[in-house]
């Protein structure tokens, strides 16, 4: 079975105009005798073999088109051949700025931000299960839950409550993205898993209902529906996309201590008469006319965050000193622990210098969207060694 990445808009399954010839699964490659369109399988160049024959006075003429037989042998593989693997990128995102403006009834806290999704990503690899009870996960990277508190489980149960899906799978979770990093890892995951499961559906629910129910589980999911740019309220829940604000050639580095922000401490710590001032919708506006600026990338949560890791303060400090010219904004991503330079892909030289920091992540990154009807796809230009497998999966 083919292990390709099938597209859907809406209710409608795709495939890719630009799909190689042959499938790939593994090391092998199988040339077909067709290729796949958008549109049902034909070929467009018709070969005709013409034979006349007389008998007596009247000639007969015997018209064999060969390609008609392979257009039919085409539509049975159509008709016939199911999803049973799928590997999805699943990047994470930063926050551009964060404001955090009132706390609500319900103890969450009203936030207006600009998120964005960047290049660094994981790798997710779906396989169907012949269990019909229970999905399994496996990681590369010990610590991390593969148990129904991980997201990718729970989002697999609620598409299976929403939709009644029979489907449970076999997932490996390729993880590149740390974790208590501010940059939504676990949400793309989740968000990801959604996809997934639609596609091995039929995608029988649209974006639109994958994006409302994936609230249910976690604020930060529903951005991920997004074109990749996003300014999101409420508890991050309302996504209002936006044309690309900010331009894909900006590079950027992450930093993150080997430790990590509990966002619940974070926002315990946080006292809304210390955060700043500014209209989010001016910080917008900003971006959008002038680009990314010290001024306009501000977080309200590095204040009570800095209190928990006084450590991470100090980095940012280290960070902005070192890079003088260098980056044209240091700052911190959601409730932390990564500090992001946007203007430079490398990070300062006392990051390499210095013991303190020899455990520090880090990454260089850029801003991505996703097409329409795409999932999102790992920019493989930077990345020379990627797998060739999965990079037809993402061709797809």
């Amino acid at each position: 079975m083919a292990s390709t990445q099938f597209l859907c808009s809406s209710r409608q399954l795709y495939t890719s105009k630009t799909q190689p010839n042959c499938f790939r699964n593994g090391g092998l490659k199988t040339h077909l005798p067709f290729s796949f369109s958008t549109k049902k399988t034909h070929f467009k160049t018709a070969h005709f073999v013409t034979i006349k024959a007389s008998a007596g006075k009247k000639q007969v003429e015997i018209v064999y088109n060969p390609d008609e037989r392979l257009n039919k042998l085409a539509d049975e593989v159509d008709a016939n051949a199911g999803l049973s693997r799928l590997t999805l990128f699943s990047p994470c995102k930063i926050n551009v700025f964060l404001r955090i403006t009132s706390k609500r009834k319900d103890g969450f806290h009203d936030l207006a931000s600009l998120f964005h999704v960047i290049s660094l990503g994981d790798k997710i690899k779906f396989s169907l299960s012949p269990s019909k009870s229970t999905d399994r996960l496996s990681t590369n990277v010990p610590g991390v839950p593969l148990d129904d508190s991980n997201l990718i489980i729970k989002a697999l149960n609620l598409y299976r409550k929403k939709t009644g899906s029979d489907k449970f799978f076999w997932i490996h979770l390729d993880k590149k993205v740390p974790t208590g990093a501010g940059l939504g890892g676990g949400s793309s995951n989740a968000a990801t898993a959604l996809w997934a499961a639609n596609q091995f559906s039929g995608c029988i629910a649209t974006e639109k209902e994958l994006q409302e129910w994936s609230g249910e589980i976690g604020s930060d999911i529903p951005f991920f529906f997004s074109n990749g740019a996003a300014y999101c309220t409420g508890r991050g829940e309302v996504v209002q996309d936006l044309p690309a604000p900010i331009p894909s050639d900006i590079p950027m580095v992450l930093i993150k201590p080997p430790e990590a922000c509990s966002t619940a401490e974070v926002y315990k710590r946080l006292q809304l008469d210390r955060t700043v001032s500014v209209d989010p919708l001016t910080l917008l506006e900003k971006i959008s006319t002038s680009g990314i600026s010290q001024d306009v990338c501000v977080n309200d949560l590095e204040i009570p965050a800095f209190e928990v890791l006084p450590s991470l303060k100090r980095l940012k400090q280290r960070v902005v000193a070192a890079g003088r010219g260098q980056y044209d904004a240091v700052f911190m991503s959601g409730s932390g622990s990564t500090i992001v330079g946007v203007g430079s892909p490398d990070p300062p030289q006392f990051v390499y210098d210095d013991e303190e920091y020899q455990d520090v992540f880090l990454s260089e990154a850029s801003f991505i969207t996703r097409e329409p009807n795409q999932w999102y796809r790992e920019p493989y230009a930077s990345n020379a060694g990627a797998d060739s497998t999965a990079d037809f999966a993402q061709s797809v």
